[in-house]
């Protein structure tokens, strides 16, 4: 009986003596985020198909990457060992953005020290861009956020939008200059692909710049989920611009806004980038409605998409490789120019 106890004894005293020296299992380190790059939608695979936003920025960074799961994100997220994430988020601000907020929250990811690449095809007006340009945002403005009436209930030439009170914090966004200024520095000479589709089509607008060949700019990006076309709300839009002392107006798209918006609540707004290119113009030509330029006769579509999606991905990826490359320069901030 006392050889017995004595055991039980001295075989609890060995547990507690494993129990306290046991390394305690291992949480695996959270992945060190340098840039993540959003895109909002993908037409197949993201490879080896016809490509949407994501297949480009894919084979150049996640060919051989492990799908991450996250709950909450319509998509899963792709990490290289260099740091570069990324993800499709979702079309439109509500998919975007809570696509978004789920990755960011995810445990699995450090998004302490991370630049964003907000990604993908627009929209631009013919007198400022043209199929194939793609733009850096230098501010993001919520094209929704306001009072909109039709026109002929107010005087002939009155404004037909005004601010809505309350959304002051959330409707606008101007993205760090020193920022802006950086990328468009480091990518400005980037050569851009073209198509003859494009170049054709280019010419049924009289404005220089929509006849001309294809450029890396800077200007706002108009988000809105209202996917606005024709020459009058593209003037509101551009009025909504000079309203709130932004740049020109000179995308428009569904998701930066908002983006920015759900960043800004965790880690601030001052490493956003929104990139865009543009595959179509916010209006006809002006011999052509804006139904026929919404619902075009085949044959007679702008062209070019291809091509733009490979223009975000070179304008993008020298920035990307930039501030990976010379990370201990970014880490911190913005590197002086």
């Amino acid at each position: 009986m006392e050889i017995t106890l004595a055991m039980r004894i001295l075989r609890t005293a060995l547990l507690l003596l494993l129990a306290a020296t046991a390394p305690a299992f291992a949480q695996p380190e959270p992945i060190k985020v340098k840039v993540f790059i959003a895109s909002m939608f993908e037409i197949g695979e993201n490879t080896g198909d016809r490509a949407g936003e994501f297949q480009y920025w894919f084979d150049d960074y996640w060919k051989d990457a492990t799908p991450i799961e996250v709950r909450g994100a319509t998509h899963p997220v792709f990490c290289n060992d260099d740091g570069v994430c990324g993800a499709v988020l979702g079309m439109g601000k509500v998919a975007s953005s809570s696509s978004m907020m789920a990755i960011l929250l995810n445990p699995a990811f450090d998004f302490s020290q991370s630049y964003y690449l907000l990604t993908g095809v627009a929209g631009t007006p013919p007198s400022r861009g043209t199929i194939g340009s793609v733009f850096w945002g230098s501010w993001l403005i919520d094209y929704d956020l306001g009072h909109r009436w039709a026109e002929g209930e107010v005087p002939a030439g009155d404004p037909l939008f005004m601010p809505r009170k309350g959304y002051e914090d959330v409707r606008l966004f101007q993205l760090n200059p020193a920022l802006t200024a950086r990328a468009f520095a480091i990518s400005r000479d980037v050569p851009l692909a073209d198509s003859d589709s494009a170049q054709t089509y280019r010419q049924r607008y009289p404005d220089a710049v929509a006849k001309g060949a294809p450029v890396v700019g800077t200007g706002t990006h108009m988000t809105g989920d209202t996917f606005f076309h024709g020459p009058g709300l593209s003037a509101e839009a551009q009025y909504i611009a000079d309203l709130y002392q932004a740049d020109d107006y000179v995308i428009t798209e569904m998701e930066a806004a908002a983006l920015a918006q759900v960043i800004g609540r965790l880690h601030g707004t001052d490493r956003i980038m929104s990139l865009r290119g543009a595959v179509n113009f916010d209006q006809g030509n002006p011999d052509e409605s804006t139904l026929a330029h919404l619902d075009p006769k085949p044959g007679e579509t702008a062209g070019g998409f291809d091509e733009t999606l490979q223009n975000i991905h070179a304008v993008g990826a020298v920035v990307v490789t930039d501030i990976v490359t010379n990370w201990n320069q970014w880490q911190s901030g913005v590197p002086a120019q």
